[in-house]
């Protein structure tokens, strides 16, 4: 059975067989069994510090899920750790993570910034990711929104609907007003030119 360790732009962290392209740390959401039964506990938002990082670095190997260190989460692709609450890494991805944080606007600590980013993805004290209404318009591509139960990633005058497998086939860009699953500062720094590695249908690279 997959491990509970693939990252929805819900939020959501589900099992699922399918691999990811990019790896997530948000500190330790399992228990010390997890490595045999691949659950998490209900610790979602004790650490501040959401980074998205690549698979493979400097040779470093760890065992899934191993007591007492951080637990490996999977995402599609950035857009996807993005929406998540995500941000680049600064140690595995430092160019990415300046940056991101440079189109955001960020002149600070990253600490600082972790704060800022917690604040904007997370409704206080009730554990779930905030959801803004916002118009589709005025927002930049990758941003992900929420059409009923189905997320969407914008591109251009597109939307990819999403599911655990990926993207599937495009659809038109919807109009109005939809609650917005992207975080305000992650928004911020797509407009500013922030380049996120996406893992796109064969049928548009």
């Amino acid at each position: 059975m997959p491990r509970q360790n693939r990252v929805l732009p819900t939020g959501e962290i589900l099992r699922h067989p399918a691999r990811g392209s990019l790896m997530g740390n948000r500190g330790i959401l399992h228990d010390t069994e997890a490595h045999d039964h691949g659950g998490l506990t209900h610790r979602r938002w004790q650490h501040k510090a959401w980074v998205c990082c690549v698979l493979s670095f400097k040779s470093r190997r760890r065992t899934l899920m191993a007591p007492h260190r951080y637990t490996e989460l999977f995402f599609h692709d950035e857009a996807v750790a993005l929406a998540a609450g995500h941000r680049p890494c600064a140690e595995c991805r430092r160019a990415d993570h300046k940056a991101y944080l440079a189109a955001a606007g960020h002149t600070g600590s990253a600490p600082a910034f972790d704060q800022h980013l917690h604040a904007a993805r997370a409704i206080p004290r009730k554990f779930l990711q905030n959801r803004p209404l916002m118009a589709v318009t005025d927002l930049p591509d990758a941003t992900f929104v929420l059409d009923g139960e189905r997320p969407l990633m914008l591109m251009a005058d597109m939307a990819l609907p999403f599911t655990p497998d990926g993207y599937g086939a495009p659809i038109k860009r919807p109009q109005g007003t939809l609650p917005v699953l992207t975080p305000a500062p992650s928004i911020l720094a797509l407009r500013g030119g922030f380049a996120p590695q996406l893992h796109l249908p064969d049928s548009l690279t």
